[in-house]
């Protein structure tokens, strides 16, 4: 049996993969080789041209919690096995959210201005408590945010692609059927749903317009679920009261961009799960995985291509 590791490895790292994959043999490389053709499973991305003669591979896994940019479609087409590293930042992405959410009920932006000019600006400011947030995608990040957001005393609206009749932390899930009322009731609506043919573009000018004009967007999941233009044209026009955005259409976001210098808006450079917590829980997850692939067992994460994740 052949695994191949793609990316960089440091010592410790190489030597705790090789002993969670008992009876293989790893081969560590910043590239893949084109020995991949008599490789088992990849850890990485795996190009089309590549897989198409990698006939006995059966599991690729993405380090990354989205697979976005490994689901190719050759491997959409495929029988191999997808998983990936999900729920390895949810925790640090929801706590990025609710310092959004806290930034744009109080205006923070205001006090760091303040600060900088050494002046002293009391003013009126929201709080959370009482407030309702509407949470688009309930995966791992979303789940932990509800949890975050309960404590903070304030409603919780759910919406995700599988049906169900509850979830913890959550009021109230609502079917994709009632998209307009997740958007009229939310205060705050934060996307923590995977970029998929389903939510890309999913809120455009008719959402914005669907939403209270006291209300913020936030998201911190993936850029693309918002299109840009109709974001720019609510914020400009006062349709809703800011945004919190960490993750964007283009990344990095252009120097020319109309949203660094919107004055209701707060950019984060994709940073929010950018912690050695991530790392470390994605590297478990990975560890985990090479050990069962090896012992033959059920993998962990296994992404269901068709929907994206």
């Amino acid at each position: 049996m052949r695994i191949i590791v793609t990316g960089g490895h440091d010592d410790l790292a190489r030597d705790r993969i090789r002993r969670a994959a008992t009876g293989a043999h790893v081969e560590f490389t910043a590239d893949l080789p084109p020995v991949i053709e008599l490789a088992d499973a990849v850890v990485g991305h795996v190009p089309d041209p590549l897989l198409a003669g990698a006939r006995r591979l059966r599991w690729v896994h993405s380090p990354a919690a989205g697979v976005d940019a490994v689901l190719s479609d050759g491997l959409l087409a495929s029988d191999v096995t997808l998983t990936s590293s999900a729920g390895n930042g949810a925790i640090p992405l929801a706590e990025h959210a609710m310092m959004l959410l806290l930034m744009l009920s109080r205006d923070a932006p205001r006090w760091l201005r303040a600060q900088a000019e050494r002046r002293w600006d009391r003013h009126v400011h929201g709080e959370l408590a009482g407030r309702t947030v509407g949470l688009y995608g309930l995966g791992n990040a979303g789940l932990d945010l509800a949890a975050k957001a309960k404590a903070f005393h304030m409603r919780v609206l759910g919406m995700r692609r599988r049906s169900g009749t509850s979830a913890p932390g959550v009021d109230e899930l609502l079917g994709q059927d009632e998209f307009p009322r997740f958007l009229a009731e939310s205060d705050f609506v934060v996307v923590t749903a995977p970029l998929t043919a389903a939510t890309a573009g999913r809120f455009g000018r008719e959402a914005f317009a669907a939403m209270k004009r006291t209300a913020c967007f936030v998201c911190v999941s993936r850029g693309g679920i918002a299109d840009d233009e109709a974001l720019l044209d609510a914020l400009r026009r006062g349709e809703i009261a800011g945004a919190g955005l960490d993750a964007h259409g283009v990344e990095p976001l252009p120097q020319d961009s109309p949203f660094w210098s919107l004055p209701n808006i707060i950019v984060t450079p994709h940073n929010g799960a950018t912690t050695q917590e991530t790392t470390r829980r994605g590297f478990d997850i990975l560890l985990d995985n090479v050990a069962r692939f090896t012992r033959g067992e059920p993998l962990r994460n296994v992404v269901d291509k068709t929907a994206g994740y």
